[in-house]
């Protein structure tokens, strides 16, 4: 399994910030994939970085979701239900942390994230 390089703290300014620590909490925000989404193709061109967690809470969202999706089913067999709960709140903690790491200036890379954009 090959892991991704770490990813070297980062210079943002104030607004560049705010932008990432939004993106990484926009679940909590209750505009889950809309956020990161408008995020990253705003600043796509203008700032990298920005871009790049934009993209990172984009790909995480959407991780959540497929993996809530493959868990409806399971619910049928009580499995699910368990998981469901379980997906929720490593979703929730992750996000925290996501945005307290980002506040910091510091990348974040999410576990278990499948890279679907960027």
């Amino acid at each position: 399994m090959n892991t991704p390089p770490p990813v070297p703290a980062q210079t943002l300014n104030s607004s560049d910030r705010l932008l990432v620590v939004l993106a990484h909490l926009s679940a909590l925000l209750g505009v889950g994939l809309l956020l990161p989404l408008v995020i990253y193709l705003v600043k796509k061109d203008d700032a990298p970085a920005v871009a790049a967690q934009a993209c990172e809470a984009l790909n995480f969202h959407l991780s959540l979701l497929l993996y809530a999706l493959a868990c409806i089913p399971l619910a049928f067999v009580l499995i699910g239900i368990p998981l469901l709960i379980a997906l929720s709140v490593a979703g929730l903690v992750l996000a925290i942390v996501g945005a307290v790491r980002a506040s910091e200036g510091a990348a974040w890379r999410y576990p278990l994230t499948l890279r679907l954009v960027g």
